[in-house]
């Protein structure tokens, strides 16, 4: 038996991964969760499309201000040093290299690191694309957070995605609730896994080929058993 990891779980686990000094862009809905969880002491600058960067995690002990929002429309705080910049300053960032990281969703992966986040086709859905083709083309890294299937349990990484792109080849890690999964030479590399799922599981939930890394790590929960 295997216990996914909750949206607040995976969130903690991408936070651990992202290295002192980096500028890291956080999308909307679940990314935005890595601000509560960067670790204490480590240099990390947050950046948010519409316009922050330096962008502290909410606080609820502090009157509303609707002048402190993030992409998802959240309140924010600021951390000292921080600035804000109109959107053409923001956009300038994100087209330009100066992002090492943006963390987004996905509504699909493909075995090839094709991203689809911002239109599924469905007739009842708003496409919201958003700064996202911005920041998959001039970010340096991009990591995406998301459940591994969908609420009918379709596999959301696929051999090739059939919604919309919003960028090519340009996915270099995914984080799941059941798995960490690294792209390495073409191919999609295992390197962690929540404890008690078998590989066989894994692959069994996910349309496209995975590989086991030798190393493979355990991802465990927070919560007692």
């Amino acid at each position: 038996m295997y216990e996914k990891l909750t949206r607040q779980e995976i969130a903690q686990t991408v936070a651990q991964d992202i290295q002192e000094g980096w500028y890291v862009n956080l999308g909307i809905g679940m990314p935005t969760l890595v601000a509560n969880y960067l670790p204490e002491g480590r240099d990390i600058i947050l950046h948010t499309e519409n316009g922050i960067v330096g962008m502290g995690p909410g606080d609820t002990s502090l009157p509303l201000d609707l002048d402190l929002i993030n992409a998802s429309k959240e309140p924010v705080t600021l951390i000292p040093g921080s600035s804000i910049t109109d959107h053409v300053v923001s956009f300038s960032m994100m087209r330009g290299g100066h992002i090492d990281l943006t963390i987004l969703g996905a509504f699909q992966v493909s075995a090839q690191g094709d991203l689809a986040n911002w239109d599924t086709g469905h007739p009842d859905d708003i496409p919201a694309v958003g700064g996202a083709m911005d920041l998959v083309a001039g970010a340096r890294r991009l990591y995406v957070t998301m459940e591994h299937v969908t609420k009918k349990g379709e596999p959301k990484i696929v051999e090739k995605c059939s919604y919309p792109l919003t960028g090519s080849g340009v996915v270099d890690r995914i984080y799941t609730d059941l798995a960490i999964i690294q792209f390495e030479q073409g191919a999609m590399h295992v390197i962690a896994m929540v404890a008690g799922l078998e590989f066989a599981q894994l692959q069994s939930m996910t349309a496209a080929k995975l590989i086991l890394h030798r190393d493979c790590a355990t991802l465990s929960t927070n919560r007692s058993s």
